[in-house]
């Protein structure tokens, strides 16, 4: 009897801890926004933020928001990290989580970091928190339907494995491209100026919308149940690839703006 019980849990174990990862948000894409940000800092901001961070670099404490859900003390965070809205809504319309959304959280991390009487250590935690949620926010699950918890019990499979559409778009399409985040980083789209300066335009609710647009768009073009494989890859990994371009390049300007 000890025997089996020993290797029921063996088996069990596996199963749990086989992908430690698979519970939170990849982490490939939020490095690679980290990356990103790093290019288009200013000289002032970089100082700042190097300071606050001890000299540690944006892609590295990019995952922390979700490090951190492992902690039942930062429960209150996890509403931070999405939106839920109805597809025919925008942000302005929509019913408002109680606990908040991405657009408080984001709201709140600034307000945190811009106070000249926060300490380093809440200045240091907001904006590693900053760091994740402009990332969240450009991933167009992360501004799904509440119905299928943006996407997460919207079941397909993904090269004939059990997944979802959340998983697909935050990790798996990335994970699939075999690149690491300095390498996906290092080969992003070459900007001009102007270029620049329209994907900085708006505020962060008009980025909400934006993205909102291209959330509609990935629910009409996928069937629950399907089997998504190259085809599906080579239609939207371009997309994947913008959007963490300009989560980075957003990024930047909020914390330039932040540390001007």
């Amino acid at each position: 009897m000890k025997k089996y019980f020993l290797l029921l849990f063996l088996v069990v174990s596996t199963q749990v801890f086989a992908n430690p990862m698979k519970s939170f948000w990849g982490p490939t894409g939020h490095r690679v926004v980290g990356q990103i940000a790093e290019n288009y800092l200013s000289v002032k901001a970089k100082k700042a933020i190097d300071k606050l961070l001890d000299g540690h670099g944006l892609a590295f404490v990019s995952t922390y928001a979700d490090d951190i859900k492992a902690d039942k003390r930062y429960d209150k965070y996890y509403s931070w990290h999405y939106i839920n809205m109805p597809m025919d809504q925008d942000y302005q319309e929509s019913e408002k989580n109680p606990d908040g959304d991405l657009v408080t959280g984001i709201t709140k991390c600034m307000e945190v970091i811009k106070d000249p009487k926060t300490s380093k250590e809440d200045k240091a935690f907001y904006l590693k928190l900053l760091v994740h949620f402009i990332g969240d926010l450009h991933q167009p699950m992360h501004i799904g339907l509440a119905e299928d918890r943006g996407g997460n019990d919207f079941k397909v499979q993904w090269f004939y494995n059990d997944s979802n559409l959340h998983r697909v778009w935050d990790s798996e399409m990335i994970e699939n491209y075999k690149m690491s985040y300095s390498e996906l980083a290092a080969n992003a789209d070459i900007l001009s100026a102007q270029q620049i300066r329209d994907i900085q335009k708006g505020t962060v609710v008009d980025w909400v919308n934006e993205v909102h647009q291209l959330t509609r768009n990935v629910y009409d073009h996928v069937k629950e149940g399907e089997n998504l494989r190259y085809r599906y890859a080579y239609d939207n990994f371009g997309t994947v690839r913008t959007q963490l371009q300009k989560a980075g390049v957003r990024l930047a300007k909020v914390l330039n703006d932040l540390f001007s």
